[in-house]
């Protein structure tokens, strides 16, 4: 067996198998604490999403040196018709109460407000609250709104409005759309792989020992996280946990799909299933290794990013489907063998059992794509081409904040009661660091800037007026903190004091901090996915020993992927009545479709060649087709519908990536590999395999069939 076949045979010794599982035992049972902390570990405040070298992060940087690193709570009151002397009352009451919280971050001392006070009858006041970060982000100031809720809402139900907005309020109603999102996400994604095993095997016990391996690959590899987390500086955030777990349960459990569907086949050829699984590991083990391999390439890939919400993706991702694969190679096959056949029940395989594959759906589908394997990708790339056309409606031009939630929350109304009666960006100012001697002239420069309030341009209350040579000043948007207009404003204001001479002024603040986000996103996936697919191709070209092959197999998975992202686009503006796409939306998408895509052609190509070493490129791909068509449908509808459980969250960013990962896994399994890849290789044929050893022996062969029948002539 060489290298591959040894040790396969020391993974499955009938003392091995005991060794590991007493192994995961101890890993897991040690694992298990750091894995429920993994939350704890979360960075959720701007520089776990910002790009690390954007204007906008450099202002956060320095901006510590002047205050606390906080963010406002805006709470918002209206009454229509015009505030009454008891609401006054009120609201100046409620201001007391809130100066005199310590608690969870929030700064009493510096709440501003009621504002404005010396408009005799306003219809609105607001009172601005500053919360300090605490370690846990997104969590730490969902706690101090907490605390500013009961005070601010406990009112007679007489038609005075009060709501929480801002930035505090908006991270505040993030951070409880986010809470509890692993156990949303694991429970949905356990449900979704139950179900599918459960139809796939049609067998109650089977099902039991991929589900509990894959649990325990999500402890193992939390764990993991967990640790690199406190003791290596690595960042994992809300988004890249949510992820970890869905990617986790999908690959395991694609690769358990793959092991189980070797191992049937060499059971109904080999008595003793130690041998069975030692076959099964030997042969299909490096496919799983290479489409592993290719993930965690691709996933490394994000570390070129710019925006560190994607930079700290990458790594999260690469270690969950290491620790994926180490256990699905493994733990797996171990309690697979300490169970024996029985585990198959009630369709135990055994010795001489028919192969249920060679009259299949499978090998149906592809005797029918053999008679005209042109007609059919041709048609197929057609109608993927005319669903590609889709993209016209995509729209990943970034989401408001209104936009970013599938509800309704209270910082969304909020912000659309703040917007009737004040400028747009209070509570949300433009942040400015300048040289302490030019900052009469950067103030100036930043007033006469069209969308900035004039005369907001100021230093806040209690700030140093110098630090080391700097100063800070403030200044409010006209136009709302997330819209176009007001990214427009940073650009203008950036112009202005960044013409000031000496100044060195720097402009940022959330505005600023979108719209360079918005930009790096756009210089990432225009590097990344290049890079990704040329590391792609590479794998596949060492793989398959072939350069055809790979070019081939690439182009289908961006083929699928337009198409993909095309119906997806329809689907979010008529269907599901999305205003647009986060900028990341589009890599995300690309990196997951064709990182995970690629773990099909692997699985299919890898089985066709072997399959042609035997006989020929197209008995190849029809064995390879009917073997591998039910494992790979099954594995497909398993990761889409992890990726779908995403959409149980109620951000609509994640809600779109889930629709459009499982779309295009489907999309893919359903038709790209088996139909696309299956005709293109049919109509190919040995010159799929070129230049390696295999595309010379067929074409030698069909050189002499071609000498032979001419001599009959």
């Amino acid at each position: 067996m060489g290298g591959a076949g040894r040790a396969a045979r020391l993974v499955c010794g009938r003392r091995a198998k005991w060794i590991i599982v007493v192994l995961w035992i101890v890993v897991l049972a040690a694992a298990g604490p750091a894995a429920s902390k993994l939350t704890d570990a979360e960075k959720n405040d701007a520089s776990a999403w910002l790009p690390e070298s954007a204007e906008s992060t450099r202002v956060v940087d320095e901006s510590k040196a002047f205050l606390p690193q906080n963010v406002t709570a805006v709470v918002v009151y209206a009454r229509d018709s015009g505030l009454t002397p008891s609401d006054d009352a009120t609201i100046a009451a409620d201001a007391e109460q809130l100066r005199a919280l310590t608690a969870h971050g929030i700064v009493g001392s510096q709440v501003q407000g009621p504002l404005p006070d010396r408009v005799a009858d306003p219809r609105a006041k607001v009172i601005l609250v500053p919360i300090t970060f605490g370690d846990n982000g997104w969590n730490s100031i969902s706690k101090a709104v907490d605390q500013i809720r009961p005070i601010v809402t406990d009112h007679p139900d007489d038609g005075l409005e009060a709501h929480i907005t801002g930035p505090g309020g908006v991270a505040a109603d993030s951070s409880d759309a986010f809470a509890g999102i692993d156990g949303t996400l694991l429970f949905a994604a356990l449900g979704v792989v139950v179900v599918i095993l459960l139809c796939t095997y049609r067998s109650p016990t089977l099902l039991l020992v991929p589900v509990v391996c894959v649990v325990g690959a999500l402890l193992a590899a939390q764990a993991v996280i967990y640790v690199l987390a406190r003791h290596a500086s690595l960042v994992v955030n809300a988004q890249s946990a949510g992820i970890l777990t869905v990617l986790v349960f999908g690959a395991g459990t694609d690769y358990a799909l793959l092991l189980v569907a070797r191992y049937r086949e060499e059971l109904r050829r080999h008595e003793d299933r130690h041998e069975a699984m030692a076959l099964a590991l030997h042969r299909a083990g490096p496919a799983v290794i290479a489409s592993a391999s290719t993930v965690i390439v691709s996933m490394l890939c994000l570390l070129a990013a710019e925006m560190n919400s994607t930079n700290g993706l990458g790594p999260v991702a690469a270690i969950g489907v290491a620790v994926a694969l180490l256990a699905m190679l493994t733990l797996f096959p171990a309690v697979l063998l300490i169970t024996g056949r029985w585990i198959f029940w009630p369709a135990v395989p055994h010795l001489g059992s028919p192969e249920p594959t060679e009259t299949g759906l499978w090998a149906r589908t592809g005797r029918r794509i053999a008679r005209r394997p042109r007609v059919v990708w041709i048609t197929t790339v057609a109608i993927l081409a005319a669903l590609s056309f889709g993209l016209i409606s995509l729209n990943a031009s970034g989401l408001t904040t209104a936009e970013s939630f599938t509800g309704t929350p209270d910082s969304v109304v909020g912000q659309k009661v703040q917007a009737r009666y004040f400028p747009a960006g209070t509570g949300q100012p433009l942040q400015v660091v300048a040289n302490t001697a030019s900052l009469d002239a950067v103030r100036t420069s930043l007033a006469a800037v069209p969308g900035v309030v004039a005369d907001s341009v100021t230093m806040p209350p209690g700030v140093p007026a110098e630090r080391d040579g700097r100063s800070y000043v403030e200044a409010t948007l006209t136009a709302a903190a997330d819209s176009g207009a007001a990214r427009d404003t940073v650009d203008a204001a950036r112009s202005a004091v960044h013409a000031v001479p000496h100044a060195d002024a720097l402009v940022g603040g959330g505005t600023a901090a979108q719209l360079d986000s918005n930009r790096a996103s756009v210089r990432d996936e225009k590097v990344l996915i290049p890079v990704i697919l040329a590391v792609v191709l590479i794998i596949l070209a060492l793989l398959l020993r072939a350069v055809v092959a790979p070019v081939v197999l690439i182009a289908t998975v961006v083929v699928s992927f337009t198409a993909a992202l095309g119906i997806s686009a329809l689907a979010f503006r008529h269907v599901f009545d999305f205003a647009a796409e986060d900028t990341s939306f589009p890599l995300l998408v690309f990196v997951f479709l064709v990182a995970l895509g690629i773990d099909y052609n692997i699985f299919l190509s890898t089985r066709v060649r072997e399959e042609s070493m035997r006989a020929d490129t197209r008995t190849g791909a029809l064995t390879g087709l009917a073997a591998t068509g039910g494992v790979i449908t099954s594995a497909g509808l398993v990761l889409a519908g992890t990726f779908a459980a995403l959409a149980t969250l109620p951000i609509v960013g994640f809600a779109e990536i889930g629709f459009a990962v499982a779309l295009g896994v489907l999309l893919d399994t359903m038709v790209v590999r088996p139909v696309l890849v299956t005709a293109l290789t049919l109509d190919l044929r040995h010159r799929m395999w070129w230049p390696s050893a295999l595309w010379r022996r067929e074409a030698e062969a069909a050189g002499r069939a071609e000498a032979g029948s001419g001599d009959g002539r």
